[in-house]
């Protein structure tokens, strides 16, 4: 597949609005408009931009503590994610998830999980009900290289391939599971070289070169559609920011955050267009005014929207009356 027959401008739209999502809401939480606390995807931008854009609207996705980006490229509307950030009514899950728990069944994104490798089993389980009700599906499981280590993981992983279940599982790996290096967790160089032992295809990408995990992404949906099993793919790559915002980054040396901007997979990508001819200075300027007003415009809606009333916290909860 030639850089010409990937969506490469859609590409960059969709990193550069995470981007700005992402640095939007990081500049609205420090002034204390955003409540609790943001687990930032700055840096990431290509993994769920390169994955998401071969998902269909009926596909399901499960993302982590790091929802946003994920949430954006599977369709949930950037003024919805950021009026549930906000804790409002018109909130994607109406103020009662906010940053942890963004998602929208009616895109396919379910609630966000923030225990770290819950959602692994939940993806797997997607994936047998519509392998059961044959419906043309497929299920994508994003986590960490922390969860990676969690026994649902591996319970979830080994279950997909014995039924060979629709689900691509995709670690990205950022290299610090929180503040816990790699190197300190693994004694393998990939986590992609487990899936093996689970008998299924794992596969490393360079998760900041976006037309590299549309590449990937692309086989191991199709593979997943086409019912012949699971894929583990492994994104190598490096968020720009803390593990949230209370991190103060001590555990890495500026020097190597520093190493790892110059692989910043947006002006990467902004360099290829223009190598390709798909997009001058100009068409990229053009791109930033749209999705800077679009950042504005949810910002807008989140601010103006209400907050949930007292009696809205007995709504869409499920209860069972014992004895």
């Amino acid at each position: 597949m030639s850089g010409s027959e990937i969506p490469l401008l859609q590409l960059y739209r969709t990193m550069l609005t995470i981007r700005r999502f992402e640095e939007r809401c990081n500049y609205l939480f420090m002034q204390g408009r955003i409540p609790s606390t943001l687990h930032l995807y700055i840096g990431q931008e290509a993994v769920a931009a390169g994955v998401c854009a071969h998902l269909r609207r009926d596909d399901y996705l499960f993302s982590t503590h790091r929802p946003h980006g994920h949430a954006i490229a599977k369709g949930v509307e950037p003024r919805a994610i950021m009026a549930e950030l906000y804790g409002k009514r018109t909130g994607c899950c109406k103020g009662k998830g906010g940053s942890m728990h963004v998602g929208d069944v009616r895109v396919g994104m379910f609630p966000a999980v923030a225990i770290v490798g819950a959602n692994a089993p939940l993806a797997a389980g997607a994936a047998l009900a519509a392998k059961w009700l044959d419906k043309d599906r497929v299920s994508v499981c994003f986590f960490g290289e922390g969860a990676a280590n969690e026994g649902a993981v591996h319970e979830a992983m080994n279950m997909a391939a014995i039924w060979d279940l629709p689900v691509v599982y995709v670690c990205e790996n950022n290299l610090y599971a929180a503040s816990t290096p790699f190197s300190k967790a693994f004694k393998i160089q990939n986590v992609a070289d487990r899936a093996a032992a689970y008998g299924m295809p794992g596969v490393v990408v360079d998760g900041n070169d976006v037309e590299a995990v549309y590449r990937v992404a692309g086989e191991a949906i199709a593979r997943a559609r086409r019912r012949e099993g699971p894929t583990l793919i492994e994104a190598k790559t490096y968020r720009l920011c803390g593990h949230s915002r209370s991190d103060p980054r001590t555990y890495r040396s500026r020097e190597e955050e520093e190493e790892w901007a110059k692989r910043d997979p947006i002006p990467r990508l902004a360099g290829r267009l223009k190598e390709l001819g798909l997009a001058t200075d100009e068409t990229l300027a053009s791109i930033e005014q749209e999705v800077q007003a679009l950042i504005d415009e949810a910002v807008r809606f989140a601010e103006e929207s209400p907050l949930p009333e007292p009696e809205e916290t007995l709504q869409h909860v499920f209860w069972t009356e014992e004895g």
